[in-house]
């Protein structure tokens, strides 16, 4: 029986009482209450976070009647009832430490206002102190804190670290508050994309508890696929559940893979497979970095880490891979134990976010929106043909159409890691299957790139002026065609020399075997 998809809602009565499709999470909130007291978790944007703490909510208030049929209600004693006060930066863009504090009292009013208590200090650790206090006093039973996008004021920032730093200090002077509040508390809970060091933002609150990578708690936002499955059974027909899969699956902490829920929700309305959540706001600091640190593209694919890399950072101090993991750009692939210590592979979650940072990456490196679009399109349909010399003519035409004066403007470093990169996003952003088999920073690439029964292998160089026929002597040199040999499928090595000078291709070499 098909129900209404909740898409956009974070209210978990409003899901429970109108009729809306509900993954039950109360698992997760049941043993989180059960085994501690002070939680962190870092998940992306529109991951079910803010549904999770408002279903944390309900359990706290005793609301039982909402939780029939669901994993915790024949677990819970519904008539012990705790006080919730839920703080949220969620809503709107916070530009100063006077709007931030601003805010701040906004929340703390409104709390203030919803339990009956009053307050004497007004000062903001103030104030959050004595609401802890009297709400504790007036309810007869500890409080329970949820905080929702606790780091949202200094994500709108991080591109300016002056603000961001003072937005840091003035959610530190809020946060400082819980851990001299313990005799008052009976659970706090803290969510955000981001995380940010302990030191920096939540002065010595050493007793937070980080559940981001624990394993048994990778599910804990999104959907399994025994979730999909189960719940949404009756909206997957139509649909192919293969693709389903590959576009929106992968996202992982350790643990259970799941899908993004605001993808599959608006796949299940539109019925058409699209970037919806990519599509909601890649930040432009994210594409701005990549470029300013030269980041080498084709590497973004199998990043290595540590987990302590990957697990905090702080404004002025943001390694790429953190970014991207915590951003839901890169997810753990596998993680490998040495030691005392431990490598963590990363890899794109999925086809939507491959396919769709590279065509953003692709139209901020060549600066031509239109051109790209239309070349994209050329090219899907020259490789559906299998025009190997077609899509030659292409990629000259396209690289002489990127502006003369891009070239020098690029933060790429070289040119030849100019070149590559641009190669590499051209192709990547079509979402095709393609593996890196040499690359180095110095800007050598070879490229593998499987569609349609075929196989394109590509060598990369650059020359001074004319060419002088080095790619493809190299495939052949290095029988980079050898491992696919046993395939059995036509095999074009493709040599691509660039010229220094003229800044376009000058040898497109095609020898198929």
């Amino acid at each position: 029986m098909k129900k209404k998809l909740p898409i956009g809602i974070q209210n978990l009565r409003e899901m429970r009482e109108e009729g809306y499709y509900y993954v039950d999470k109360t698992e997760f909130a049941h043993r989180l209450i059960r085994e501690g007291k002070y939680y962190f978790l870092s998940r992306p944007r529109r991951f079910g976070k803010s549904l999770f703490l408002d279903t944390l909510k309900e359990i706290f208030e005793g609301n039982e009647g909402l939780f029939a049929g669901l994993y915790i209600h024949d677990k819970w004693e519904w008539n012990k009832k705790h006080p919730v006060i839920r703080v949220s930066f969620s809503d709107g863009v916070l530009k100063s430490r006077q709007e931030l504090d601003a805010k701040i009292h906004e929340i703390l009013n409104y709390q203030i206002h919803h339990h009956g208590v009053s307050v004497e200090n007004q000062s903001v650790s103030g104030k959050f102190e004595d609401l802890i206090r009297n709400v504790h006093a007036q309810h007869g039973a500890r409080a329970v804190i949820l905080i929702d996008e606790y780091d949202k004021p200094i994500l709108d920032n991080i591109e300016d670290d002056s603000v961001a730093m003072e937005m840091r200090e003035g959610l530190k002077n809020l946060y400082s508050v819980i851990k001299g509040s313990d005799p008052h508390l009976k659970f706090v809970m803290l969510t955000g994309v981001s995380k940010f060091s302990k030191v920096s933002l939540f002065s010595g609150m050493n007793n937070l508890t980080d559940i981001t990578m624990e394993a048994g708690f990778s599910s804990l936002c999104g959907y399994t696929e025994r979730d999909v499955d189960e719940v949404f059974g009756s909206e997957l027909e139509g649909l192919d559940r293969d693709k389903v899969r590959e576009w929106y699956n992968g996202y992982n902490w350790l643990g259970e893979a799941v899908y993004n829920p605001f993808d599959l929700l608006l796949l299940f309305r539109n019925r058409e497979f699209k970037p919806y959540w990519f599509e909601t706001g890649t930040p432009t600091f994210l594409i701005k970095l990549l470029r300013e640190r030269e980041t080498w593209l084709p590497g973004l694919d199998q990043s290595y880490a540590s987990e302590k890399l990957l697990s905090t950072f702080d404004v002025g101090n943001i390694p790429t891979e953190a970014l991207m993991f915590q951003a839901g750009y890169l997810t753990i692939e596998r993680e490998e134990k040495f030691s005392e210590e431990s490598q963590i592979t990363l890899k794109f979650p999925n086809r939507e976010v491959y396919q769709s940072l590279f065509d953003t990456l692709l139209m901020d490196l060549t600066l031509q929106t239109s051109e790209v679009v239309k070349s994209r399109f050329k090219l899907w349909k020259l490789l559906q043909k299998n025009d190997v010399y077609g899509i030659g003519k292409l990629l000259k035409s396209f690289f002489a159409s990127i502006p003369y004066q891009w070239h020098t403007k690029n933060n790429i470093g070289d040119y030849e890691g100019y070149y590559a990169s641009v190669f590499y996003a051209y192709f990547a952003s079509l979402g095709l299957d393609i593996s890196v088999e040499e690359s180095s920073c110095a800007g050598r690439l070879d490229m593998a790139v499987k569609f349609n029964g075929h196989i394109y292998i590509f060598e990369f160089k650059v020359v001074e002026l004319e060419p002088v026929g080095r790619a493809l002597e190299q495939i052949k040199a290095g029988n980079y065609a050898g491992k696919y040999s046993a395939s059995g499928q036509p095999i074009h090595l493709i040599g691509v020399e660039f010229s220094r000078e003229k800044k376009q291709i000058v040898e497109f070499e095609v020898e198929t075997v």
